[in-house]
């Protein structure tokens, strides 16, 4: 069996030791594991427990490493173990050093995933079909993102989706009441809402116009549409053009009119 015959302290990671046979590098490992074998100079040393040491030292690299990428922000443990396969650590080695990460609290996937969503309602205003789709992206048990969305109850859900559509409305307030409708309806579903709270939170916004902020935007809209098709038609056929194209931003048929009648008035 092989005899250790000189043991040095690693020149850039002070931390980790070299172990030389017959004066002949074998392997390093890390001090922790130097210190719980009890490596010392004139040891002997069989095959089995030279494996074991190993092992253990890739543990400790592994979880070593994964304490590195943990100290930049929460993870969740399918993170960890993506991370660590990327760095080409074997799969009983990150078993290992994901149980050490557990005994030492450094990883709770329920806390992490009850953070995650709380985070995307605060910041990101996100319904809980995004917020499971978040999840499921880093790894988070099925049954865990259930428990955890079970949490963010529809009266939750509406309040921050009422929120976000009256955001909308008031950044979006120069668009017609069906434009705004369906600005809302494409934000909210993107953010994650189902379709009936999405209702519920519109259903309780004024999108109503007065005279005034008709005669505004379709002014503002109208014209647009006036020099976009301007160039290409003229008479009749830019009239229809215009008029369908406001008809389809959900401008009412006596506003259009009055548009159009003042329109030609000015080219006359």
């Amino acid at each position: 069996m092989p005899i250790i015959s000189k043991i040095t302290q690693g020149k850039k990671n002070p931390e980790r030791y070299n172990i030389f046979f017959e004066d002949k590098y074998a392997f390093s490992v890390d001090e922790a594991v130097l210190i719980r074998y009890q490596l010392t100079k004139g040891k002997e040393l069989d095959q089995w427990t030279i494996e074991e040491i190993n092992f253990e030292d890739e543990v400790r690299k592994a979880y070593n490493k994964a304490l590195y990428y943990l100290g930049f922000r929460m993870r969740s443990e399918g993170e960890v173990r993506q991370k660590l396969k990327e760095k080409e650590y074997g799969d009983a080695v990150i078993d290992e050093a994901i149980k050490k990460l557990y005994t030492h609290k450094f990883l709770d996937d329920q806390q992490f995933s009850e953070a995650l969503m709380r985070t995307q309602i605060n910041s990101g205003k996100k319904g809980p079909r995004a917020i499971q789709q978040d999840m499921q992206k880093r790894g988070i048990d099925k049954q865990m993102q259930k428990d955890v969305l079970d949490s963010y109850s529809e009266e939750e859900q509406l309040e921050v989706a009422k929120g976000l559509a009256e955001k909308i409305a008031d950044k979006e307030k120069m668009k017609t009441p069906s434009q705004i409708h369906q600005k809302i309806s494409d934000t909210l579903m993107r953010k994650g809402y189902n379709y009936s709270l999405i209702k519920l939170a519109i259903a309780e916004l004024d999108l109503e116009k007065d005279d005034d902020q008709w005669l505004e935007m379709i002014t503002e809209q109208g014209d647009k549409l006036w020099r976009k098709h301007s160039s290409k038609l003229t008479g009749y056929d830019l009239k229809s053009k215009v008029k369908q194209g406001l008809y389809q931003k959900g401008f009412p048929n006596e506003v259009i009119s009055e548009y159009l009648e003042k329109k030609e008035f000015e080219d006359d």
